[in-house]
């Protein structure tokens, strides 16, 4: 699994996590109806909270 900083993208806050590009892996989500749910081991790998409420954060 590599890992990469998206240079291009907006430069986190001072104490904020960076914005990491983490590829999708079997098992990373499922589907409900039109929407993608990331599971918690996604956001285990991803690293950091993005504060968005979701349904499977382990960050919580």
């Amino acid at each position: 699994m590599s890992q990469e900083i998206k240079p291009d993208g907006p430069k986190p806050a001072p104490g904020e996590a960076p914005q990491v590009a983490v590829e999708l892996q079997p098992g990373d989500f499922y589907m409900e109806g039109p929407y993608m749910v990331f599971t918690a081991a996604y956001h285990l790998r991803r690293g950091y909270c993005c504060n968005s409420d979701c349904r499977h954060c382990p960050y919580k």
